[in-house]
């Protein structure tokens, strides 16, 4: 049986506060380009942005700020594939990452620290900027990997 028809669900992982200090935050275009991208490519399938339903988190007191990360590390481990972008470190984003690795699922990384080694060891592949990702997706490869690692499921 074929899977050229499965559905599949992304994760949109990247920096918000990286390093700012008090309530700044990265700005985050960079989550529905992605998501809009991929949504056209693979059809039907579940592209999931924690930033979308927790856009002020910056603010949440340390209970709920736990509740929503541990659900979106759930989330994490239940997607097909981690997608993240990462023009600089984020403690959360590496922790997405590791517990993607763990779960056996594609982690594809938008990064210029190519030579960082968690990015390194952790990403199934990397691409310095999100054109090339997008060239990447377009081309029908990301497909090809996923229905190779996902074909018996």
């Amino acid at each position: 049986m074929s899977n050229s028809n499965k559905i599949y669900s992304f994760f949109i992982a990247g920096i918000i506060q990286g390093s700012k200090q008090g309530t700044k935050i990265y700005d985050q275009s960079y989550r529905d380009n992605i998501k809009t991208f991929l949504k056209d490519e693979f059809i039907g399938s579940d592209v999931f942005c924690p930033f979308e339903n927790h856009r002020n988190s910056i603010s949440y007191d340390d209970k709920k700020a736990e509740e929503v990360f541990l659900m979106h590390l759930d989330k994490v481990r239940e997607s097909h594939a981690l997608i993240v972008f990462l023009p600089e470190a984020s403690l959360g984003t590496g922790i997405e990452m590791w517990e993607a690795h763990h779960s056996g699922r594609i982690i594809i990384t938008i990064s210029p620290m190519d030579t960082n080694w968690i990015i390194r060891i952790l990403s199934d592949r990397i691409f310095p900027d999100i054109e090339s990702f997008k060239r990447y997706v377009k081309s029908g490869d990301f497909k090809k990997i996923l229905d190779e690692k996902y074909e018996k499921v």
